[in-house]
């Protein structure tokens, strides 16, 4: 297992997050597909945290069982945090001006997602995908 973390404080860092995530998925042999689903998951969450968790991070791990390989995310900021987790996760409720499709979006997309919030110290999002 390889663990690399970035910040995510720009839109440029959201880009290079973007193409991190690409060339880990083309390394695992993720099919065009799923390469495509990791890097939309990815765009979302860690736009989010630039515009809305005031800047963080992301953590990529290469995960293994067994035969199976896969790609955990992991995006911490620490923001305001989310008022309403479960409302957030409905899909057009938004506290900004997006469309509110970012989180239950990015769920869509993934093996695995899970949301942690506290108000006042920040979020945490993670993902994985399996190849």
């Amino acid at each position: 297992m390889r663990t690399e973390s970035m910040p995510l404080r720009s839109a440029q860092d959201v880009v290079i997050a973007r193409q991190t995530v690409r060339r880990l998925t083309q390394q695992l042999a993720f099919r065009l597909v799923d390469q495509t689903k990791m890097v939309t998951a990815t765009s979302e969450l860690a736009r989010n945290a630039v515009v809305y968790g005031l800047g963080g991070t992301m953590v990529c791990e290469l995960l293994a069982e067994g035969v199976r390989k896969g790609l955990r995310l992991q995006f911490n900021d620490q923001g305001p945090g989310i008022a309403d987790v479960a409302q957030a996760m409905n899909d057009g409720w938004t506290s900004g001006k997006g469309m509110g499709l970012g989180l239950p979006g990015a769920k869509r997309l993934v093996s695995h997602f899970s949301i942690e919030s506290v108000l006042g110290r920040g979020t945490t999002v993670t993902i994985v995908r399996w190849n």
